[in-house]
């Protein structure tokens, strides 16, 4: 059985949206961001970096004790790996697939993610217009990035589904509040409705949908507190 460690973001749906795509058994811990659930001591000795998702594999294929795995790629590719499924094992596909698992896990996830922040500050920090320009034009070359990639096949390595579109799907969901219009990227547009019409993606995107609050519904002071547990973290300090 799977533990994960979850709440209903972009990360979290990478692995989930595998789990039911796959039809792998697997537990759903809640680890809820805006409480704090990520510093608990018990939380850090499966993840130091302090983030979700994490998982755990409490059948591991050497038989031994649980396994352990943070960060949403290396999460893919465990299970990928575990079950035999989306992930082409022959040498030239197995790392076609890891690159763009790659080069999400390093360009488009982090600067989606930036976008998404700093078209959401406003001006509540002062200025933010070279910040908004900066990741919005960024957004767009990624969106370009897969657009090109997606001229010529159905989906990001080839005729096969793999977890190169798993790990790359969550994170557009939001194009519009990253300041995209895919539209313009009739490529991606294609493959973004094709995957998202999915059973396992709609079932991996719905996990936890109860969890989910609607921050701008909280009072001005709870939606100050979430900002300071989520963002401008600093180190944490080394127990005795």
């Amino acid at each position: 059985m799977i533990d994960l460690y979850y709440w209903p973001t972009p990360n979290g749906k990478k692995v989930s949206i595998f789990l039911e795509e796959t039809g792998t058994p697997y537990r759903l811990i809640p680890l809820n961001i805006g409480r704090g659930d990520q510093f608990k001591s018990e939380f850090l000795k499966l993840n130091p970096n302090h983030r979700m998702p994490a998982m755990v594999d409490n059948e591991p294929e050497d038989g031994g004790a649980p396994i352990s795995v943070f960060e949403s790629g290396a999460i893919l590719f465990y299970l990928a790996e575990k079950t035999g499924k989306l992930w082409p094992q022959d040498l030239r596909t197995k790392y076609d697939v890891a690159q763009w698992v790659i080069w999400q896990v390093a360009n488009q996830g982090p600067k989606l993610g930036e976008v998404g922040h700093f078209r959401r500050l406003g001006d509540r920090e002062g200025d933010q217009s070279y910040a908004v320009r900066r990741f919005t034009d960024e957004a767009n070359r990624l969106y370009g990035v897969l657009n090109m990639r997606l001229r010529d096949r159905r989906y990001i390595v080839g005729d096969q589904f793999t977890i190169a579109d798993v790990i790359s799907y969550p994170w557009t969901v939001g194009w519009q509040a990253q300041g995209q219009d895919i539209d313009d990227f009739k490529h991606f547009k294609r493959w973004f409705q094709e995957v998202g019409a999915r059973p396992g993606v709609q079932r991996g995107l719905a996990v936890g949908a109860d969890l989910s609050t609607d921050n701008s519904k909280l009072s001005p002071e709870e939606q100050e507190r979430i900002r300071k547990i989520l963002y401008n973290q600093r180190a944490l300090p080394v127990p005795d």
